[in-house]
């Protein structure tokens, strides 16, 4: 039976000849993930299920992100709570302050997820690692909890949409971009528990940290995980990042997908998501005059090294607008260190932006930029939801790190031309 990536690397795992869409599989997970929200949440009900230990003490990743460092006592109990469940069992992979990052961009970075892996985690966005190669998909606390007893998933197999990447991107067009226009074209529910597949003569022009945005947000299109065929720069980074062992899946020639669609990417404009939905995006000669109050540059969606190179060549020798809080958020220590050893803090710093260390905190209006009421931002992050960054009355405008630092300078949302003259 011709199967796609992900119905390959499921039946596998499922220990499974082949499997079909809508069967329910039993699979074996190489990684179950879970932050410092919904991991004490897993805790709590493999503790109340009597389970004494784990399945695997190198298959699970704790890691505090959303609220750390601590905002507040309960997110410290939070955190706290994780730190004694992974001293107690064993489990190596808990990433403290001072080791920790935004979970999306950590797990790859230290090389835990790789080609063909099978992960699961209590966050919506563990899609991200798709950009591997790999299925991974955002499971409920609960699942989470079975997942560290078992080392096991119950999972429904997901019809499959292919896209088609061809053509080369234009110089301000980033995997931010392109995945906000495939959004605005399929809608929110537009791939709703489909497995979303990316291949095509295009990829060569897409960087890892593209990938890893577009994968990010293929839950923002309802997929179960979005997924990029494995090519050479894939690889690539898999070896310089992991000592695992992969193995590459591909579409069998004749394997079915629900819909089809070819994305020309030298067609593509940057683009703007206007409130309070992703779908709801505008190109950038569309937007006109919006003046903003704040900017985010950072999260699991757009935090990576590439991301911070983009913002400090448009935010150089300029200053940020007077009326705005631009607030630059590295995703890892290791990007952090980099941007250190590249000069690129003294340019934000010298811009007039604040510089944090690795946290989730704005992106869900948690701490390190909560928005007031009536209060417009320009964030890299990847859900703009009533009331997402702070108050129900203030505004989420996602873009890519371009248009957000071209922003921070004008004061209103704009392109990167506009200040790069």
């Amino acid at each position: 039976m011709p199967m796609t990536m992900t119905q390959k690397i499921l039946a596998k795992a499922a220990g499974l000849d082949s499997v079909k869409p809508g069967q329910l599989v039993q699979a074996k997970v190489d990684m179950v993930l879970g932050n410092d929200i919904t991991a004490p949440v897993a805790i709590h009900e493999f503790e109340k299920a009597g389970l004494e230990k784990v399945f695997h003490t190198e298959k699970i990743a704790l890691v505090p992100d959303h609220f750390t460092p601590n905002k507040d006592i309960k997110s410290a109990e939070q955190v706290k709570r994780m730190r004694e469940f992974a001293r107690k069992m064993g489990i190596k992979h808990f990433f403290e302050v001072g080791q920790m990052g935004v979970e999306h961009a950590l797990l790859p970075e230290q090389g835990l997820v790789v080609a063909g892996d099978v992960v699961i985690g209590a966050d919506s966005h563990t899609c991200t690692y798709g950009a591997l190669g790999a299925f991974s998909t955002g499971t409920g606390s609960t699942d989470m909890a079975a997942a560290m007893a078992t080392g096991e998933v119950w999972l429904k197999i997901p019809e499959a949409i292919q896209f088609n990447l061809i053509g080369k991107p234009s110089e301000w067009v980033s995997g931010k971009d392109i995945i906000l226009h495939i959004i605005g074209h399929i809608g929110v529910a537009g791939a709703l528990y489909k497995s979303m597949e990316f291949t095509g003569d295009g990829l060569e022009f897409l960087s890892m940290d593209d990938r890893f945005t577009i994968a990010n947000m293929a839950i923002e299109a309802g997929a179960k995980n979005g997924i990029f065929e494995v090519d050479e720069e894939t690889i690539k980074y898999i070896q310089e990042h992991s000592c695992k062992t992969y193995e590459v899946f591909t579409a069998d020639n004749d394997a079915e997908y629900l819909k089809e669609y070819t994305i020309d990417l030298s067609k593509l404009k940057p683009t703007v998501s206007f409130p309070h939905l992703p779908e709801n995006t505008r190109t950038i000669d569309q937007v006109g005059e919006i003046p903003i109050h704040q900017v985010v540059i950072g999260s699991c969606t757009n935090g990576r090294m590439e991301d911070m190179r983009i913002a400090a060549k448009i935010l150089a020798g300029r200053k940020v607008h007077r009326d705005v809080r631009c607030i630059v958020i590295p995703a890892t220590q290791r990007i952090w260190k980099e941007c250190m050893q590249e000069g690129l803090f003294d340019i934000f710093v010298d811009a007039g932006c604040a510089v944090s260390t690795p946290t989730c905190g704005p992106c869900l209006g948690g701490h390190m930029g909560v928005l007031a009421a009536g209060e417009r931002a320009v964030s890299t992050t990847n859900r703009n939801f009533v009331g997402r960054m702070g108050h129900a009355k203030s505004e989420v405008y996602l873009a890519s790190p371009a248009i957000a630092a071209a922003s921070a300078i004008t004061g209103k949302i704009s392109s990167p031309d506009e200040v790069m003259k």
